[in-house]
């Protein structure tokens, strides 16, 4: 395991948890309702209980507001969620088969929590509107739509109090990256620019069914206290779409097509960097100046 995860949860903060009803066995569940994982849905189904209560517990209390689980699957990490004490549950799935376990964990916690289903892809969804604040993201993201959902949410996130997700190991290094690395690019930056992340702990590809060929990564993300209107957030996607676009040219160029007449060089040397520098040499400072002085949509 990488010595830059931290291993170990602050549970300290967390109320006790709810004694869990008597549930049956994720493996018969799965059975019962035909529900084995489909790779067109990217869905590998985490049964161990140890793991989901770690993820469950990362997330704080879960006593207030709203917390919204994404793909939910056969409810391995939703009855974690339930235990830990989420009084309101949103579980928001794009698989029709996995309606009557969400019902029955709803039946299950009735008069101890609110279980409520979405059937929607995740990625039309607003967070906002799915319940009331603090709104806590917790989920087991599918590997094939997992970057598309973090980019959207974190358009999304003086919404939310905090997000606590498991991607493909890869791309959670992107998250936590620092500049001048391979790992660093666009999401680095839109990340950091927004939000504090944490990586918690690494998932052995052997906890899931069926296994995947990839380790997995558990993150927190803390939306920042102040946070960019959503037009600085829309620009700075853009920005960081040209800039990492292709990597190995130089700012001068990769910024052509945002800079006012087209002149990527004076764009440059307007927020004090060199022209001559790549993408992955700036820190989240340097976009925060390059954006201050782009022109508004339209306008280049």
């Amino acid at each position: 395991m990488n010595d830059t995860v931290n291993d170990i949860v602050n549970d300290t903060a967390n109320p006790a948890p709810i004694p869990a009803p008597p549930l049956p066995p994720l493996r018969e569940v799965i059975a019962r309702h035909g529900l084995d994982a489909r790779k067109a849905l990217g869905q590998h189904f985490l049964l161990d209980a140890n793991l989901t209560d770690r993820i469950a517990r990362a997330a704080g209390d879960l006593g207030q507001g709203t917390v919204i689980e994404i793909g939910p699957g056969p409810g391995g990490l939703t009855r974690s969620l339930l235990a830990a004490g989420a009084r309101r549950l949103v579980a928001v799935e794009r698989d029709p088969r996995c309606r009557p376990v969400v019902e029955e964990l709803a039946a299950a916690y009735a008069g101890r929590a609110e279980v409520r289903l979405i059937e929607a892809d995740a990625l039309t969804v607003s967070l906002a509107e799915l319940g009331p604040p603090p709104r806590r993201v917790v989920a087991n993201l599918p590997y094939n739509v997992g970057t598309p959902l973090l980019v959207g949410w974190l358009s999304q996130a003086s919404q939310l109090a905090t997000m606590v997700l498991m991607f493909q190991r890869e791309v959670a290094e992107r998250l936590t990256a620092e500049p001048g690395g391979k790992t660093y690019g666009r999401l680095s930056v839109l990340t950091h620019w927004l939000c504090h992340a944490e990586a918690l702990f690494d998932v052995n590809p052997r906890a899931f069914t069926p296994p995947p060929k990839v380790w997995s990564r558990v993150v927190r993300l803390t939306p920042r206290p102040e946070l960019p209107p959503a037009e600085d957030i829309a620009a700075m996607a853009r920005l960081t779409q040209a800039a990492f676009g292709q990597r190995r040219k130089m700012l001068k160029s990769s910024l052509k097509s945002l800079a006012p007449g087209g002149d990527g060089e004076a764009l440059c040397r307007a927020a004090g960097l060199d022209p001559t520098a790549r993408a992955e040499t700036l820190g989240v400072a340097d976009f925060t100046a390059l954006l201050r002085r782009l022109p508004p949509p339209g306008l280049s």
